[in-house]
């Protein structure tokens, strides 16, 4: 149930990409994050600092997005919310008695102080390849980027709405932002599926090593 409310604003974006094309996306996802936020205080008094700085940064780079008419904005913000993680964790290992990841977990698992700080590091390369592995999608893997600027210096405009690409050109120019969109679509299907799926297989990695060096509790001594 924690995992599907985490991934609440993300499916939300997901459908409402294939429905209505990523500027209507856009604006769902910040509802979304404001819905999910709104939901959790009232569930638990309380809010999680990764639903709030999701929300921030929604409102910041999809607003950016939506008010320049440019996908380029919203594409970074999973690599600048990864990034921030990797920092406060990394903020964790340095300063104070505990890391974040035995803060988090301390009270379930008992392990040694040195497994918690390797754990607490793997969390901090593991954000911070999904941060870098989101920019290689948009600029290298799906093509998006280049596809993108073509098509604008192409047609002389300075926003095209990808997902009506039929009604606004035709003949080469319509190839062009087809081909954007494909590559638009790419990215908007790794966001889903590529960073889910990296984060899901990252966890049970974790869990694993972690099952390895959890310490035995104590039995009673029996009675003579």
């Amino acid at each position: 149930m924690k995992l599907l409310i985490d991934f609440f604003p993300i499916l939300l974006f997901f459908v409402a990409y294939k429905l209505a094309g990523i500027y209507v996306a856009t604006t769902v996802a910040i509802l979304a994050a404001a819905l999910q936020l709104g939901w959790t205080w009232w569930r638990q008094r309380r809010v999680e600092t990764m639903h709030l700085v999701t929300l921030g940064l929604l409102v910041v780079f999809g607003g950016m997005t939506l008010a320049l008419r440019d996908p380029i904005f919203v594409m970074w913000k999973p690599t600048i919310v990864n990034w921030l993680f990797a920092a406060a964790f990394l903020a964790s290992q340095l300063v104070g008695q505990r890391t974040l990841v035995e803060r988090t977990m301390g009270h379930a698992v008992s392990v040694e102080p040195v497994v918690w700080r390797r754990l607490n590091l793997m969390w901090v390369v593991f954000f911070l390849v999904l941060g870098l592995t989101n920019l290689f999608v948009v600029y290298v893997a799906s093509g998006f980027f280049a596809a993108h600027q073509t098509l604008l210096a192409g047609s002389g405009l300075v926003s095209v709405d990808l997902s009506s690409c039929a009604a606004q050109f035709q003949g080469e120019l319509l190839a062009l932002c087809t081909s954007a969109q494909a590559s638009e679509e790419i990215w908007v299907n790794f966001k889903l599926f590529g960073m889910m799926g990296m984060t899901l297989v990252f966890v049970l990695l974790q869990a694993f090593y972690l099952a390895r060096h959890i310490e035995d509790e104590p039995r009673p001594q029996e009675a003579d």
